[in-house]
């Protein structure tokens, strides 16, 4: 869609299947046990799906720019019906990504419970603007 896109992962395998996609750059990086890769840089989106590292979110939440926007879904308590993740660590508590960010953002959408697609699974969601909500033209 034109948008310039840098796909970050620690698997080259995985970051092989979008280079050479127009737009698009990746970036091999360990976020979990190495350095933060984006210190002092400011993004207009954050797409962060099916990951949950918590002592990330301070990194994650500084890059986003004045009026950037984070989208956020992963999965939550209850997915261990469903297989895995099961672990309590990589599964969002009720409302966590809610109680976290409504104070520092604008919440534009927030939902959380089971799904059927793309596979039955428990999960929350929330998109969240950096600074004051935009109004929308009548």
């Amino acid at each position: 869609m034109g948008y310039r896109v840098e796909a970050v992962d620690r698997s080259a395998e995985l970051l092989a299947g979008v280079a050479g996609e127009a737009g698009v750059t990746t970036r091999q990086a360990d976020l979990e046990g190495g350095p933060w890769p984006y210190f002092g840089r400011a993004f207009e989106g954050i797409v962060v799906t099916n990951y949950l590292w918590r002592p990330l979110f301070p990194h994650l939440f500084s890059c986003l720019g004045d009026g950037g926007v984070l989208i956020y879904e992963t999965f939550m308590a209850g997915n261990e019906r469903f297989g895995k993740p099961s672990n309590p660590e990589y599964l969002l508590r009720n409302g966590e990504l809610l109680d976290l960010l409504h104070k520092r953002f604008t919440v534009i959408a927030f939902e959380q419970g089971e799904v059927e697609k793309p596979w039955p699974a428990v999960v929350q969601r929330i998109v969240v603007r950096r600074g004051w909500p935009t109004v929308l033209p009548e």
